[in-house]
């Protein structure tokens, strides 16, 4: 394979895989009878690890930014899934909860995502799995440290 084609191909192959993913994950939320979207999901999952962390803490385990977390936490919450208490240290911060109902939701679908996940990683060993997060990681670092100037 050529350099152009090998550079000019992953970023599709990552978004291609990343839509499908997304999907499963959607049709198995909605088979569960469960209104949920990936992004909600990311952060649920997040809370029942790490329940109580802000929701800077929280968009930075989830790797999505500040407005996209409060928008998704605003939801969770209509949803009756979380709850926001103010930050004590920092009144301008709030800290998110798990509802119980929120847990009992988490605990309902974790089976599920663990078969999604499996499901994934069919056909595949623990090595690839290592192979696969060390490129993942070095093409994160390698556009995390480019240093892209703007001109008009």
């Amino acid at each position: 394979m050529s350099s152009s084609m090998f550079t000019n191909s992953y970023g599709t192959l990552i978004d291609r895989t990343l839509r499908l993913i997304k999907l499963r994950y959607l049709q198995t939320f909605k088979a569960a009878g469960v209104d949920i979207t990936p992004e909600q999901w990311a952060l649920i999952d997040q809370l029942y690890q790490t329940d109580g962390i802000s929701q800077n803490e929280l968009a930075n385990g989830t790797f999505k930014n500040a407005p996209t977390v409060s928008r998704i936490v605003d939801l969770l919450c209509k949803k009756g899934w979380t709850d926001r208490s103010r930050c004590e240290n920092d009144r301008r911060s709030y800290n998110v909860f798990l509802t119980p109902e929120g847990k009992v939701i988490v605990e309902m679908l974790l089976p599920k995502v663990a078969n999604l996940r499996q499901s994934g990683w069919k056909n595949m060993t623990e090595k690839d799995y290592e192979i696969f997060v060390r490129i993942m990681n070095q093409i994160h670092e390698n556009y995390h440290e480019m240093n892209i100037a703007t001109s008009d």
